[in-house]
């Protein structure tokens, strides 16, 4: 079905206002002007999150938390509408998923179906950054009894686990080495670094699924000379499988070259869900109940499923709508009858956990 007016109309406003990661207060700001006209009680947090609570007032009455984000990465994607299909930064990752959570959440309490529960939805800042700032800002102050992440996986699949990721900075100076001189110049020292890296990463990975593999992958590449001196900048990223831990890894990787400056950020461990809870079997319902097939996904790379999974230990998966091999290019888009789809089953699970 195509989603409503009014819920379409949300999604293509918080579209429609770039928010970058670490430039979200527009968006944070019209999301909870906006929840509180539908009834939330909504605030921004200390994070700058966008926070709208639904459901009992009672502050010990179990909380569904519907954790999603309003940054995106950069690049402008020209907002339109085109036969039944919204175009734009963010349409899918994720500010699509998130509005899903706010129009599902309201149609869940507007139904009476909240009875003796709190739905919580926290739009999150800066998970497109490494810092994931709205993530780890809510972890602590909340314990909720069951969590969706807002993170595209189709409207008819859930996601039960995220690859972990480390970024490495490399960075080597040295004096200019001649091109026929027999001595390796600081581009070839960079070079044997990063081939290093990906052999360890191979040598982890043979015979191995997808999801259990360690992934290596150059995201950028910097070399300055002056005539005496040059210097090369790389940037890696790894993705982590369960058994690898980021801080050991950084550890080994900075070794591999005692005369170079290796730092380390971007740290998040894997995690994978339980398959078998109340919440995944609610989801399997709604799904079918909209007239899909069920099934599940494990992604390569991170979400705030890394940040929170470990600390609220609770039933927890990704759920949203949209294709995320789109994420992060120009072609980001989503078909408006599979985000209406997504609120009917959001809904649906609302009412049953």
């Amino acid at each position: 079905m195509t989603a409503p007016t009014e819920e379409t109309a949300l999604l293509r406003e918080i579209v429609e206002i770039d928010s970058p990661s670490g430039a979200e207060e527009a968006v944070s700001r019209h999301l909870v002007q906006r929840m509180q006209s539908w009834g939330f009680r909504a605030e921004r947090d200390a994070a700058g999150n966008a926070v709208g609570e639904v459901g009992e007032a009672d502050a010990e009455s179990p909380v569904v938390l519907l954790l999603g984000h309003i940054d995106t990465v950069p690049g402008h994607v020209p907002v339109r509408e085109e036969d039944g299909v919204l175009w734009g930064r963010g349409a899918v990752d994720a500010k699509g998923p998130f509005a899903a959570f706010v129009c599902a959440a309201r149609r869940a309490a507007e139904a009476g179906v909240l009875r003796g529960k709190r739905v919580v939805c926290v739009g999150a800042v800066e998970e497109e950054a490494p810092t994931s700032r709205g993530a780890r800002h809510v972890a602590p102050r909340w314990r909720p009894r069951a969590c969706v992440i807002g993170e595209p996986s189709g409207a008819d699949a859930v996601t039960l686990g995220y690859k972990g990721r480390l970024l490495l900075h490399y960075r080597r100076r040295g004096a200019t080495v001649h091109g026929a001189a027999r001595e390796q110049g600081v581009p070839d020292q960079a070079f044997a670094f990063y081939r290093r890296v990906v052999e360890r990463a191979e040598a982890h990975s043979a015979g191995k699924a997808v999801f259990d593999r360690l992934d290596a992958r150059l995201l950028s590449l910097e070399h300055e000379r002056d005539g005496l001196h040059e210097e090369v900048r790389l940037a890696v990223s790894l993705r982590l499988p369960l058994d690898v831990a980021p801080a050991a890894l950084a550890a080994e990787l900075r070794a591999l070259d005692a005369g170079a400056e290796v730092r380390d950020d971007g740290a998040e461990v894997a995690y994978r869900a339980d398959k078998n809870t109340p919440l995944v079997r609610a989801f399997l319902r709604a799904i079918r109940a909209a007239g899909g097939t069920p099934s599940f996904k494990l992604k390569t790379g991170t979400s705030d499923m890394n940040v929170v999974g470990p600390v609220w230990r609770c039933p927890i998966l990704a759920y949203g709508p949209g294709d995320s091999s789109l994420d992060h290019t120009p072609e980001e888009r989503l078909p408006l009858a599979e985000f209406g789809r997504a609120v009917d089953v959001l809904a649906a699970v609302l009412a049953e956990i």
